[in-house]
């Protein structure tokens, strides 16, 4: 079921940027403080069920979780409207886990393995050929580019530091309402000066409602449910499912058609998500200590 949970939670993240494709002409920057502040007050639902822990809030990591969660939502969505939802989608997915190698580095001291390299070098070469080979109704726009890269670094500050507040005992919903929330009032002011007039429409209101509640609310708390009985690995490799879905939805609902050489780039950016998802695999050495040791019960029954 935990599996389940996870999947399911990934495939309601690949939705955000077709539903802001097929909703109202509206600003990016609204719709994305707009799904951030209606998603922050359901999570905030939420976590009133769930038990408080007798740890702390740190101030610092939750204002700097906050900041991220703001880049990460402008930002995607600013890279949706300009180089549409399979490549902004694919990029900002495909740039996270290795920007969250290089900030797990810096603020934590998290070693860089060559696993996380390799990943690295596939998830690069792949974006590389997204911004060469984009074609049909899948434009490239290299500031589109640049802007997905932000939102996966936004992304994963939000993961490094998130699980910092997990690791002090805070239960996943509160630490998902608590971010967002926060993230909420950081842009309150987009909202206040922005074009919002979208939302008196019944097209509008139901966009912001779809994207509150469904790729931010509900599946926040699909993905902590599951979180909490599976691995950092097999979770990632569920959540493989978002830029599959975001890719399906915008190729069948919005007639987009990413050419062969940006179908490659999205082949090796998932390539490099998979290499970080899959189990490292012991050392010889060690696999051959385990064997040993896990005979010797064997051994000793049979003496006695």
């Amino acid at each position: 079921m935990p599996r389940v949970f996870v999947l399911l939670a990934a495939v309601c993240f690949g939705t955000t940027g077709t539903a802001q494709a097929l909703g109202p002409d509206a600003a990016p920057l609204t719709v994305g403080a707009t799904r951030i502040a209606v998603g922050g007050a359901l999570l905030l639902l939420v976590a009133r069920a769930v038990p408080a822990a007798a740890a702390a809030w740190p101030r610092r990591e939750l204002g700097v979780i906050a900041a991220a969660i703001a880049v990460y939502q402008l930002s995607f969505f600013a890279a949706v409207d300009r180089t549409g939802v399979a490549v902004g989608t694919v990029v900002a997915l495909g740039s996270a886990p290795a920007l969250a190698g290089i900030v797990g580095r810096l603020l934590d001291g998290e070693p860089l393995t060559r696993r996380w390299a390799r990943a690295t070098a596939l998830a690069c070469a792949g974006v590389l050929l997204l911004v060469l080979g984009g074609g049909g109704g899948a434009s490239v726009d290299p500031l589109g580019i640049m802007l997905a890269v932000v939102s996966g670094s936004g992304y994963a500050t939000y993961t490094v530091l998130a699980k910092r507040l997990l690791r002090l005992g805070h239960a996943p919903e509160r630490v998902m309402a608590a971010s967002f929330s926060l993230g909420a009032l950081l842009l309150a002011p987009v909202l206040l000066a922005g074009d919002v007039s979208w939302l008196g429409s019944g097209d509008g209101l139901a966009m912001a409602l779809f994207l509150g509640a469904v790729p931010t609310a509900l599946a926040y708390v699909l993905f902590a449910r599951g979180l909490r009985r599976l691995t950092p690995g097999e979770t990632a490799t569920l959540t493989l499912a978002e830029p599959l879905t975001a890719t399906g939805l915008g190729i069948l609902a919005l007639g987009e058609r990413p050419g062969a050489i940006a179908a490659i780039g999205a082949a090796l950016v998932l390539a490099g998500l998979l290499t970080l998802a899959a189990p490292a695999r012991p050392a010889g050495r060690d696999l051959r200590l385990r064997r040993r040791l896990s005979a010797r019960p064997a051994e000793a029954g049979a003496a006695a």
